[in-house]
């Protein structure tokens, strides 16, 4: 219901972060705590507001939109629970599921970083840190106070009069990004790289290929997702990428084609970071088919065959059939089975990367013997999993040792 600074006709619900509006991230974290019934409360029924009627009733909630306080009186049982967010905020579900699923409270901040972040004074050392959650019996209350009190004060008022435990939301939310308010066009945009940086954990440490597709949603995905690209559009980029590689494969441009499925394993990376940012705020529900695992499949199984097509060694006399696409299919295999089998280690991550492994063989299709070089590559993989699964054993006999 506040309006947005300087647009009277803009609602500060209406806000976009990452392509969505506030209140969509707000749904998706009502479906996150089981809420049965949600209610919005905004002068008129808008499209906007449809389209979220039917996000929420596919989740298995019915939607309200209601004008005023005491209309929400009706909608909420004595014995129901009341999670109220404030309008425009916007906090991590990680955060806010912890917070809030705990039992009744109402959540704050400490009043030196709650009030510069806009949150409301609630006492002499707390601001209300936008959500509660209340017992419904407290929506009697609401017919005692004047019709003209904003919803969310008023809830603010009877918890606190009601003495609803407090709970305080760490204040280094506020400066990771991980908890806001925000109220205006101009702070949605300052908030939107915060956003996708929490949830895409930038901190990891990645191989070569990953940390560049990593720095590219960084640098490029918040004005991508504000602009409405959803991640199955560059996932699509990613495919046309591939089918130009196996087409410069086939007419003998076998270094080209390797480039472009490197870029194109790349683009998928790009594609599987902004899903990532999608499905851990709350804005989509996992796919039943792992597509960026079909994905990866695919690219690998272009790089074989693009390695089969530029081996020299059908070419040679009395070769069995099929010669050529042997030690690719166990070079890709080998790695696959390094992923999942060896110990985790940061290194290690390198064998997934196959921006790295399109550009070596690029490389080897120049300078030289390609077909050597895949030889080499697999006993490389190879040599590297015995080594990795002997660090491995001894570590563990030496943690047994020091137990026993």
């Amino acid at each position: 219901m506040e309006t947005v600074p300087g647009e009277p006709s803009g609602r500060r619900g209406m806000l976009s972060i990452g392509g969505h509006c506030l209140l969509r991230h707000q749904l998706g974290l009502a479906l996150a705590l089981g809420c049965a019934r949600i209610v919005v409360m905004a002068e008129t029924l808008t499209g906007d507001l449809v389209a979220l009627q039917h996000i929420a009733e596919a989740g298995g909630a019915r939607f309200h939109v209601v004008g005023s306080a005491r209309a929400l009186a009706p909608l909420v049982a004595a014995e129901d629970e009341l999670f109220v967010l404030a309008d425009g905020l916007l906090a991590t579900p990680e955060d806010a599921l912890r917070l809030l699923g705990e039992g009744h409270c109402v959540l704050t901040l400490p009043i030196e970083t709650g009030l510069p972040a806009g949150f409301e004074r609630i006492d002499i050392n707390n601001a209300y840190a936008g959500a509660m959650c209340l017992p419904g019996r407290l929506m009697a209350g609401l017919g005692e106070l004047p019709a003209d009190w904003n919803p969310g004060a008023a809830l603010l008022r009877l918890a606190m009069q009601a003495r609803i435990a407090q709970r305080p939301v760490p204040a280094a939310s506020i400066d990771q990004g991980r908890w806001m308010l925000v109220r205006s066009e101009a702070e949605a945009h300052r908030a939107e790289p915060g956003w996708v940086r929490v949830h895409i954990k930038a901190d990891v440490v990645r191989s070569p290929g990953a940390s560049i597709a990593m720095m590219a949603v960084l640098r490029f995905g918040p004005a991508l997702l504000h602009a409405g690209t959803r991640p199955m559009v560059i996932g699509l980029a990613a495919l046309a990428t591939a089918l130009f590689g196996i087409g410069a494969g086939w007419f003998g441009w076998s270094a080209l084609g390797f480039g472009l499925l490197g870029l194109a394993w790349l683009i998928v990376q790009i594609a599987g970071l902004l899903t990532q940012v999608e499905l851990s705020s709350l804005l989509a529900r996992p796919g039943r088919l792992n597509s960026a695992g079909f994905a990866l499949w695919g690219i690998d199984a272009a790089l074989v065959t693009l390695c089969a097509w530029r081996s020299d060694l059908p070419a040679m006399a009395r070769s069995p059939i099929g010669i050529g696409w042997f030690t690719p299919i166990v070079l890709l295999l080998v790695l696959r089975l390094a992923q999942g089998a060896l110990p985790q280690r940061r290194w290690l991550w390198w064998l997934e990367d196959r921006l790295i492994l399109a550009m070596l063989l690029a490389g080897a299709c120049a300078f030289l013997p390609f077909d050597a070089v895949l030889q080499v590559g697999v006993l490389i993989v190879l040599i590297t999993g015995i080594v990795a699964l002997g660090r491995g054993a001894a570590r563990s006999n030496a943690e047994l040792t020091t137990r026993g």
